[in-house]
């Protein structure tokens, strides 16, 4: 957003929310920190059109002139994750339905269905009325479409969309029986009309029909944005757009996908682990968002043909490309939201240690995030998150968290020259349908899980040092030593191929349990487990056995296993790891086959962390891949930037111990030369321009 290179910070601010003797105060306060862009207007609708077509902008206006002179500049957004009473009063078939059948009431945000020919156009209609108004404001950096898309419904508009969606999407009802197995249970359509959403039924759901629902889901939620893009986009094509991804289990958005329709990838986190957890959450989402970008990146080089398969409904979305996006070596995107001070975890919220905020925010760039948002900028009084974390608390500036709001204002500023690729050798595999599909009903176990299983993965590795980008299937693999795929569940012939040329180009793979096991519709592969990779990977399970919560499986060498186990036979491949103990004793856990000049490795259970912390480090070890840091002692997270000839290195100390890594060059933070080596205090953080 910002020409000069400056890193963003900043945080959602709500000024209606205040009488207007405060917005001058908040102005000072945040020029005193250092705020150099906020996110207004997200949830600011019934403010801004109290009722239909009536407009009042007048506090806007003074809001955004008030910014402007303060140098600070906006992200301003179309506020329709909120509709106003009004809305729902005159529309109450564009709120929602639940799977049970029961229609929501106004009283809550996010109450709309995007489905709803109704809600789309009252969207249309303020998103224009900004954009008519203030598309040219001197204050305008970002239009920051809606919030946090990931609302779903059962209405009937939505099933009618729904229908006409599948059709786009298999063409016919034989297709679309055959995708969905339909002659189990005798659920054969005959007629378009008999389909309907997937709503509560008698006992376990078509899995097909569930999958297929998720990714309509999806496409619908990116079409509306889409329509307020292209409305944004032509008011005032010099400024970039985009709108702010959230994460969990609950939302349906193929967020891979998303990103080569937005200017700047944005992602909201808020991690949930009050332990060391929360850093490598905070990793996690760094990668994930960095190889969202990235992905995004590629297809904008190449662009996929828009198929039935792939086309977003109720109307396909036009592709764009937009000159805006902010210039970096690495694939942009923005921290967009977090908790200054607090974890939310379960029942309570989490105060921070001083200097984790910082930690956290830094760790964020240090992965490519253009800078630090948070939500929010000040704790309203009032509200259903009135106790949540802000940048200026119920205590005011005379705080701790302000003044380490301020540390980390000045800090972002001292960063400006970082611009380059984050070093990453170890490529880890996501695919958001493969999550969907390992939520369904009918599985052997109710704790499988897709994303759980990279961030297994992904903890591994960030425990043993190594750089990670998480990609998406059908990206390009070129430089990476190692593929990870963890519970790959959804593997298409296309990914299939695109793992087979990895390894077969000398590639290294390790896959896990679960990987390859199902087609794109979630069709079981036969003729044994891990199905579409068994050639490749050298095994051949014939049964499965599930591992209750508090049980596991020994392991030779001293490690354990949980969550899966598998009768695995060898074909071709050799052992690393035997089960030891129980009816699995002496069988195969984990191996390795030799494929030309590559390797592949499967492991057929969730190794303790330990043992999977040495069994990456290994993988990564035998494909040519080394620690970002060799030398960085336990507990030090090291990740290294790198960019015209110049290369930076961040250091997080995690521990409650001075740590000493060795380094040379310049520590940016206290502009302190760096002969041999620096030492981190307790939780410290130095970001070092390398000699």
């Amino acid at each position: 957003m910002f020409s000069d290179g400056r890193l963003c910070f900043g945080g959602d601010y709500n000024p209606e929310q205040w009488p207007a003797r405060v917005w001058a105060e908040d102005v000072a306060l945040m020029r005193q920190a250092r705020v150099n862009l906020v996110t207004v207007g997200v949830f600011a609708w019934s403010r801004l059109e109290p009722a239909p077509g009536r407009y009042t902008f007048d506090w806007l206006d003074q809001v955004l002139d008030l910014l402007h002179a303060g140098g600070i500049r906006v992200a301003l957004a179309t506020p329709t994750a909120s509709p106003p009473p009004w809305f729902s009063s005159a529309h109450p078939g564009a709120l929602p339905v639940t799977a049970d059948g029961v229609r929501l009431h106004h009283g809550s945000r996010d109450t709309y269905c995007a489905a709803a020919p109704a809600y789309r156009t009252a969207a249309l209609r303020i998103a224009a009325a900004l954009a008519d108004r203030y598309a040219h404001h001197p204050a305008l950096a970002l239009w920051h479409v809606h919030n946090e898309y990931g609302t779903s419904c059962h209405c009937e508009h939505t099933a009618r969309a729904f229908r006409r969606w599948l059709a786009e999407r298999h063409g016919d009802l034989a297709a679309l029986n055959d995708a969905w197995v339909t002659s189990f249970w005798s659920q054969h359509y005959s007629d378009w009309a008999q389909i309907t959403t997937p709503r509560a039924t008698q006992y376990l759901a078509n899995p097909g029909q569930l999958l297929d629902f998720r990714r309509f889901w999806s496409d619908t939620l990116l079409a509306a944005y889409a329509e307020q893009r292209d409305l944004l986009r032509a008011a005032n094509p010099a400024i970039p757009i985009t709108t702010n991804y959230v994460l969990g289990d609950w939302v349906p958005v193929d967020h891979a996908r998303w990103a080569a329709e937005v200017d700047l990838v944005a992602v909201d986190h808020y991690p949930y682990a009050v332990d060391i957890g929360a850093e490598e959450q905070t990793a996690l989402v760094g990668d994930l968002a960095r190889g969202w970008a990235r992905h995004a990146a590629a297809r904008r080089r190449a662009p996929e043909p828009v198929t039935a398969a792939h086309r977003p409904g109720p109307e396909p979305v036009a592709a764009h490309r937009s000159a805006t996006i902010p210039s970096a070596a690495t694939p942009s995107w923005l921290l967009m939201e977090s908790a200054p001070n607090q974890i939310h975890t379960a029942g309570r919220m989490h105060t921070k240690e001083p200097g984790r905020m910082i930690r956290h925010s830094l760790a964020h760039v240090a992965r490519g995030s253009r800078g630090a948002m948070f939500f929010q900028w000040r704790a309203p009084a009032g509200g259903a998150e009135r106790f949540h974390s802000a940048l200026l608390p119920h205590a005011g500036p005379d705080t701790r968290v302000f003044r380490e709001a301020t540390e980390l204002g000045a800090a972002l500023e001292r960063l400006t020259e970082i611009d380059g690729s984050v070093e990453a050798t170890v490529a880890l595999a996501m695919d958001a349908p493969s999550g969907w599909a390992l939520r369904h009903p009918g599985l052997p176990s109710d704790r499988l899980d897709h994303p759980q299983e990279a961030a297994a993965a992904h903890r591994a590795l960030w425990r043993a040092g190594y750089g990670c980008d998480v990609v998406m299937p059908g990206d390009p693999l070129a430089g990476y030593r190692l593929l990870v795929l963890p519970a790959l569940y959804l593997t298409s012939d296309a990914t299939a191929q695109w793992v087979r040329e990895y390894v077969s180009r000398g590639g290294h793979l390790l896959a896990t349990y679960l990987s390859g096991a199902a087609d794109e519709h979630a069709r079981v592969r036969l003729g044994g487990y891990p199905g579409a990779l068994r050639d490749l990977l050298g095994v051949w399970a014939e049964e499965f056995h599930p591992l209750a919560d508090d049980a596991h499986v020994r392991l030779t060498g001293g490690g354990t296993g949980r969550i899966w186990s598998e009768t695995l036979r060898l074909t071709g491949a050799q052992v690393v790891t035997a089960y030891a103990g129980g009816v699995l004793d002496g069988l195969p856990a984990i191996t390795r086959h030799r494929v030309g000049a590559g390797t592949a490795w499967y492991v057929s259970t969730r190794p303790d962390d330990e043992t999977y912390r040495r069994l990456l480090d290994r993988a990564a070890r035998a494909a040519g891949a080394r620690p970002v840091c060799p030398d960085a002692p336990a507990g030090v997270e090291a990740v290294r930037r790198r960019g015209d000839g110049k290369s930076w290195l961040f250091l997080f100390n995690h521990t409650d111990r001075p740590q000493r890594v060795p380094a040379r060059g310049v520590e940016l933070l206290t502009a302190t030369p760096v002969d041999e080596a620096v030492t981190l205090p307790p939780g410290g953080v130095a970001v070092l321009r390398e000699h």
